[in-house]
């Protein structure tokens, strides 16, 4: 059967991997972003500006997607204004769309915020869901733009008659530069400073991130999901978690990632220590370093997304997530998590945008 995929967010970790992925299981693969890359062989790239509806009927004149893949986001200063342009975002490609009629399957990534509430939300609703995290675990009644995103999936797929799936991973492991929630890449950019200054390698988080059960997703496993998804009828008009698939708590990995860049660990010391505060003053130092070492990356900012791993690492409750509902269905991918670390540290160097 002829497929054609459009992957929206293509630039990113998400988005890069799901390009990979399906262009190796032989389908014809779009890739948009703003700015595409180049660097996914056989990726097609379409420039336009989800917010702009103009520019994305000309971009997507002339493709004609089978399946769409929605792996991308944008970041405001308030909730509200979150809803509405992300919604806005997945609006405007789904209307874009519709005309050509060609769209069976539709695929949105979104995340555990569905359950853990936005960005502030997370120590302050008083609502904070018990663990493993399940797809049947309602709504939060707090705002929540992952929420505002299904609902436009859920009325285009009314409107045109196509199937959807929705994901949602832990904090994603994956290489990609300018992406606004990096944990990956931000602990190899924080080890690499360590290891230069000589500075400890502190763990950043709270106590019930160390102590407690965790997990996260390989960007490749987030990929198999969607592709499975995408071709297991079983799966349409249902919503996955994805991680993984094996645990691990912080206090056994901290010490390993240090290993990787031979540098002293510390772990939890009593109270959170800020990766952002801890970073903030680094801008120039990463410069010297790139200059130094000869890396092809020497924006800090671009690599580090300190917040978002500050978030990740210092929430107040341990956080981990039940595959029960993919598995059933055979869904079987698996990924050692200090594998996934060590994979992506290993490729940041060899693109030498880590020494």
């Amino acid at each position: 059967m002829h497929r054609t995929a459009l992957v929206v967010g293509a630039s990113g970790i998400g988005g890069s991997s799901v390009a990979r992925e399906l262009i190796a299981n032989g389908w014809i693969a779009y890739g948009l972003a703003r700015q595409p890359k180049h660097d996914v062989a056989g990726l097609r790239p379409v420039a336009a500006d989800l917010l702009d509806p103009a520019s994305l009927a000309a971009a997507l004149h002339g493709v004609a997607p089978t399946h769409v893949f929605i792996t991308t986001w944008m970041r405001r200063a308030t909730e509200a204004e979150n809803i509405a342009v992300n919604a806005a975002m997945v609006r405007n490609l789904l209307a874009a769309l519709a005309p050509r009629k060609t769209v069976r399957h539709v695929a949105l990534v979104t995340g555990l915020k569905h359950y853990l509430g936005p960005f502030d939300a997370y120590a302050t609703s008083g609502t904070l869901p018990d663990t493993p995290l399940r797809e049947s675990q309602p709504r939060l009644p707090v705002e929540n733009f992952y929420y505002a995103q299904e609902d436009e999936v859920y009325a285009a797929a009314e409107r045109d008659r196509f199937t959807w799936s929705i994901h949602r991973p832990h904090t994603v492991i994956g290489r990609a530069v300018g992406n606004a929630m990096n944990l990956g890449t931000t602990l190899a950019v924080y080890a690499s400073i360590c290891k230069e200054t000589g500075r400890p390698f502190q763990f950043p988080g709270s106590a019930a991130q160390w102590n407690g059960l965790s997990d996260v997703t390989d960007a490749r496993m987030l990929a198999r999901q969607l592709v499975w998804a995408a071709d297991t009828d079983a799966a349409r008009n249902e919503a996955f978690n994805i991680v993984n698939g094996d645990l691990f708590r912080w206090s056994w990995l901290w010490g390993r990632l240090a290993d990787w860049f031979g540098v002293p660990a510390v772990g939890f010391t009593g109270s959170v220590q800020p990766l952002e505060a801890i970073m903030a003053s680094d801008h120039a130092l990463w410069r010297e370093m790139a200059e130094r070492h000869g890396l092809a990356e020497p924006a800090l900012d671009r690599l580090a997304s300190a917040w978002h791993t500050d978030l990740d690492l210092g929430r107040p409750l341990e956080v981990m997530t039940d595959m029960a509902r993919s598995r059933k269905l055979g869904f079987a991918a698996y990924q050692a998590t200090d594998e996934s670390f060590f994979d992506l540290f290993a490729q940041l160097r060899a693109e030498r945008l880590i020494p």
